[in-house]
């Protein structure tokens, strides 16, 4: 090992030890810990090479990626295998050492926005189907969320779609592959810069880009056939304002989705990503989508983990049809509905009262 006064002050640097409590945790790969500790990925990649030279991580390679661990054979506080008696007690102190710190560590608010971005971290390898089958994980190639989410949008109609709150545009982009027309708002003009400059780069022409608020859409009435809200109601002034503008831009027959945050107790979100809210009870999310007018409101778990503090809720409502104007969820229903009935007069009856009685059968 290092001198031990140099493996000291290497061991100094706070988020040194924020890195190596993490990767006494859990294995990791430069990019998730970027995540994690919200720094560059140069200086992730310098601190990793620091703890490696001085024997404290190990580098496993694995489908193309390299993950690190903190370096020990049998757990975090055995000693490493062939080394002299001297050695082995220095290296059990050491462990010992930081084992007091990590635990020292546990109860500060800095520990705690690690922990719940790691565990959001392992939530999206488990959605990725990084990992899969086995203990030691099994790599399944081609399966994920992304693959699944694509394909069943091709399942829509071309909806006119409206993606509010659109932050960076990672959505918008991939609502534009199905949609014939996304409108995406966002009240940040340089989040917006960034959000174009994505959409070209992947070649998504479709797509309307606006600055304003989610309270005051600049969306003009009955005009979309589906609004987006997704991680952006936490964000709002008025969460009941957004909803109402939501349901104003709708056609008739039209629905509202949300994703979003249930109620939780982390904080350290309000300072460090904006939100407004601790997320939203289920009950007081199905409130607010009724409030707006909206009709058959559901509110569901989207995603949650045993450990992660983040529990996602996907919440629909829909716009009250039979009201002048048509959505393309209302056409796409009709053809499916009024398919082998349109044989003569009788037919054409029966296709139409099903149309008549769309909104109250749904």
């Amino acid at each position: 090992m290092h001198d031990a006064v140099a493996l000291y002050r290497l061991l100094g640097d706070d988020v040194r030890l924020r890195l190596l409590r993490l990767l006494a945790a859990e294995r990791l790969n430069v990019t998730e810990l970027t995540a994690i500790l919200g720094i560059a990925q140069s200086g992730v990649s310098r601190h990793l090479g620091l703890l490696k030279d001085a024997g404290l991580l190990r580098e496993e390679r694995e489908a193309g990626f390299v993950y690190y661990r903190a370096d020990a054979d049998r757990g975090v506080t055995a000693p490493k295998s062939g080394a002299t008696g001297e050695q082995r007690d220095r290296q059990l102190a050491l462990w010992a050492l930081l084992e007091a710190q990590f635990a020292e560590m546990a109860r500060t608010s800095a520990a705690a926005e690690d922990e719940a971005r790691l565990q959001e971290v392992l939530r999206l390898r488990k959605e990725n189907f990084q990992a899969h089958g086995t203990l030691a994980g099994q790599l399944v190639p081609g399966r994920s969320w992304a693959a699944w989410a694509r394909a069943l949008g091709l399942l829509l109609p071309p909806l006119k779609v409206a993606d509010i709150g659109c932050g960076e545009g990672y959505l918008t982009i991939e609502v534009a592959r199905w949609a014939k027309r996304v409108i995406a708002v966002d009240r940040s003009a340089e989040v917006l810069r960034r959000a174009r400059d994505l959409a070209r780069r992947r070649r998504a022409a479709n797509i309307i880009w606006k600055r304003g608020e989610i309270e005051r859409l600049p969306i003009p009435d009955e005009s979309v056939d589906l609004a987006l809200l997704s991680q952006a109601l936490h964000h709002a002034a008025s969460p009941a304002a957004a909803l109402a503008e939501a349901a104003r831009i709708l056609a008739p027959g039209g629905r509202v989705l949300v994703l979003d945050l249930r109620t939780h107790e982390e904080a350290w979100v309000k300072t460090r990503l904006d939100d407004r809210w601790p997320g939203f009870d289920d009950a007081c999310l199905r409130e607010l989508l009724c409030g707006a007018g909206l009709e058959h409101v559901q509110v569901r778990v989207g995603a949650r983990k045993t450990g992660d503090p983040f529990t996602v809720l996907i919440a629909s409502g829909t716009k009250e049809a039979g009201l002048p104007g048509r959505s393309a969820f209302d056409d796409a229903r009709a053809k499916a509905g009024g398919a082998g009935k349109a044989d003569g007069a009788g037919g054409a009856r029966k296709a139409g009262r099903a149309s008549r009685d769309r909104g109250k059968d749904e």
